[in-house]
C-alpha cells in the first residue's frame, strides 16, 4: 500500500514538473492568446495645443486691432486721394485755358508788330495781305485748339446749329428753310457747339 502511495506521488508530481515547463516566463501557458490592451491613440496637435478661454479673447481682441489698423490705413488713403482729386480739379479750372492762351500769343506779337506798319503804311493792299496771313495764322490756331467754323454756306436751317435772328421773305421755293445769309460766324469745340452761328433763313 505504501509503494503504491509513492507511485502516485511521483505520477502527480511529473505532471507538475510538466506544465511548469510548458508555462511562459510572464506566467502564460504556451500556445495561449495573450491579449493586450490597445495603445491609446495619441491626441491630435490640435488637442494637444487647445486654447483656453482667455487665450481665444486675447487672441480675439488682437484680430480685431489689426483689422481696425487697416481700416483706418484704407481710410486715411481715401482721404488722401480726394484732397488729391479736389487739388487737380481746382488747378484745372484756373489753369485750363493755358494751352489756349499759349497758342494765340503768337498773334497777338504779330498784331502788335504790324500795327506801327499799318499807322505808316502807304499800300493799303500790303497792310491787307499782312492782315489776311494773321488771320489765317489766327484760323490755324483756334483748329489746333480744336475750334472749327459751323459750315452755314446753302444749308439747311438747323436749331442745333444755328440761330435764325431774321427772315428772308419771297425766296424760291427751294430756298425755303435754308440760311440765305450768315450774320455772325458760330464754332464748334471738339464737335460741341460753343456758339451758334446767327443766321438769315428764307421763307
Amino acid at each position: 500500500m505504501t509503494d503504491e502511495l509513492k507511485d502516485k506521488e511521483e505520477i502527480l508530481e511529473n505532471e507538475e514538473n510538466t506544465a511548469a515547463a510548458a508555462t511562459t516566463e510572464d506566467g502564460c501557458a504556451a500556445g495561449d492568446f495573450v491579449a493586450t490592451e490597445p495603445a491609446e491613440p495619441a491626441e491630435p496637435a490640435e488637442a494637444a495645443a487647445e486654447l483656453t478661454p482667455e487665450q481665444l479673447l486675447a487672441q480675439a481682441k488682437a484680430e480685431i486691432e489689426e483689422l481696425k489698423t487697416q481700416a483706418l490705413y484704407k481710410q486715411a488713403e481715401f482721404e488722401n486721394y480726394r484732397k488729391r482729386t479736389i487739388k487737380e480739379k481746382a488747378e484745372l479750372i484756373l489753369n485750363g485755358s493755358k494751352s489756349a492762351v499759349t497758342a494765340l500769343l503768337p498773334i497777338v506779337d504779330d498784331l502788335e508788330r504790324a500795327l506801327p506798319s499799318m499807322k505808316k503804311a502807304e499800300d493799303v493792299a500790303a497792310v491787307a495781305e499782312g492782315v489776311e496771313l494773321i488771320y489765317q495764322k489766327f484760323l490755324k490756331a483756334l483748329a489746333g485748339l480744336g475750334v472749327k467754323p459751323i459750315d452755314t454756306e446753302g444749308k439747311d436751317f438747323d436749331v442745333d446749329l444755328h440761330e435764325a435772328v431774321a427772315q428772308v421773305p419771297g425766296v424760291p421755293d427751294e430756298q425755303k428753310g435754308r440760311v440765305i445769309d450768315c450774320i455772325e460766324k458760330g464754332y464748334m469745340l471738339n464737335d460741341q457747339v460753343i456758339r451758334h452761328a446767327k443766321v438769315a433763313v428764307g421763307m
